[in-house]
């Protein structure tokens, strides 16, 4: 498997190398060289497989060889060993689950499968590896889960101070062993930004041997293509597919666009952001401005700057930026909900089905309300991705519909360790320092 930087397309490496180095050089993002069709008739018979299967056959055709089929059945099979169901709230409205991972969130997938992959090829590595990676939520706890006592792999994540929930803080702080959480005092952009640096600064590297777990990551994005064939195997009924994406840093929407782009027949997506519209605006404009985040109830959505716009135009690039915006009009559909038409879509869900969503879920089922309403379509059937369980977010879910929201078991216990982590402020040189102190 060969892959590209979106910003040169002749900067070519293997997939061992684009997971290991996260970023290129030039700033860019990684994407495949060659992404392939999948054959019709896996589409047509996608009920006949496993979700693990599903993985399997995604990924063979992804990797073209670089990786031997038995052990890639085993990377699968360790990295997707929970679920993804489907639940109908009516016809023309389902759910998608993905927190019945370890830690409760759709980056789960993700980060299980780069763990195994990066085990693979780290394997008779003598220099241990460091994974660098920001989060505004969700993406450390995964993380933090996935590669916990990983051998020859330390992680190092930064979250914005006072800006992710409690449960979430926990998640990133009390792990210990070879998890360290730095608490930036700033915002999300400015932890992925500091991460960005960290990549581009070859003194740095040259010393460390770094790594990414964002979205940002190529191994990252390609398990979370792997749910949309699922989700569509289970509620594949003729009626053209709407997939309700709640939307930060695009890597889920990105994995939708790749899911399509191998042979996935999906209608319409709609990215479903709150006031963070950045990629909205984008879609009725034709300009791209990223903006400073603003922080709102779904705060792993609070993303100003988006990494994955340019992996979205690379797949839907035709021709010239014009028609490029003209075609991504034609598969995508923007929504910015504020804070309180979310809590409204909140209320409206658990009073109509007796379903609990957190806040970001709320957009994303929002977003779809408004596409099946306002246009004059063939009966659609929705998929809004719940993207984390309501626990995460249990103080405003229950003031919201004032409802008790059991926390689970694996999450609740996190609550009594105690808190672990370092102060930074928002500076790039902050950072670098306490690389080099800590790792060095």
């Amino acid at each position: 498997m060969k892959l590209y930087s979106t910003k040169n397309r002749s900067l070519e490496v293997s997939l061992q190398e684009a997971v290991f180095k996260g970023l290129p050089e030039d700033n860019g993002l990684y994407m495949p060289v060659v992404i392939p069709r999948l054959p019709d008739s896996f589409i047509d018979n996608l009920k006949q497989y496993t979700f693990q299967e599903i993985g399997f056959e995604i990924s063979k055709a992804l990797f073209q060889g670089e990786i031997p089929d038995s052990d890639l059945h085993q990377i699968i099979d360790h990295a997707i060993n929970f679920p993804a169901p489907v639940i109908a709230l009516d016809e023309d409205v389902h759910v998608l689950e993905l927190f019945h991972g370890p830690s409760l969130a759709f980056k789960d997938f993700g980060a299980r499968f780069m763990s195994q992959l990066m085990s693979y090829f780290n394997r008779g590595e003598s220099k241990e590896l460091v994974i660098l990676v920001a989060t505004s939520g969700d993406t450390g706890g995964a993380v933090a889960a996935g590669f916990y006592k990983t051998p020859g792999i330390r992680v190092v994540i930064l979250y914005p101070s006072g800006k992710v929930s409690e449960l979430q803080e926990c998640q990133l702080t009390t792990l210990g062993h070879n998890i360290a959480a730095l608490e930036i005092d700033g915002t999300f952009d400015d932890c992925q930004a500091m991460v960005k640096q960290a990549f581009l600064d070859q003194s740095l590297r040259d010393k460390i041997r770094l790594s990414s777990a964002n979205s940002i990551n190529i191994a990252r994005l390609i398990p979370q293509s792997f749910y949309y064939f699922e989700a569509f195997k289970q509620v594949n009924t003729g009626r053209p597919v709407v997939f309700s994406v709640p939307s930060g840093n695009f890597g889920n929407l990105t994995a939708g666009l790749l899911a399509r782009e191998m042979g996935l027949p999906v209608y319409q997506f709609l990215a479903a952001t709150n006031v963070n519209d950045v990629v909205p605006e984008y879609l009725s404009t034709g300009v791209f401005t990223p903006k400073p985040s603003i922080r709102t109830l779904s705060n792993a959505m609070d993303v100003g700057n988006p990494s994955n716009f340019s992996r979205m135009m690379d797949l839907i690039f035709y021709k010239d930026e014009r028609s490029t915006w003209n075609k991504m009009n034609e598969l995508i559909t923007g929504y910015a909900i504020d804070d309180e038409f979310t809590k409204q879509a909140m209320v409206e869900v658990y009073s109509q089905y007796g379903y609990i969503m957190d806040p970001h879920g709320a957009i994303g089922y929002l977003a779809l309300k408004c596409f099946q309403g306002l246009y004059e379509l063939p009966a659609t059937t929705g998929i809004v991705l719940e993207t984390a369980h309501p626990s995460k977010f249990k103080d405003d879910v229950e003031a919201i519909l004032h409802v008790d929201i059991e926390v689970p078991e694996r999450l609740a216990e996190l609550a009594d360790k105690p808190k672990m982590s370092f102060p930074l402020p928002p500076h790039y040189d902050a950072l670098k320092n306490w690389l080099l102190d800590y790792l060095t």
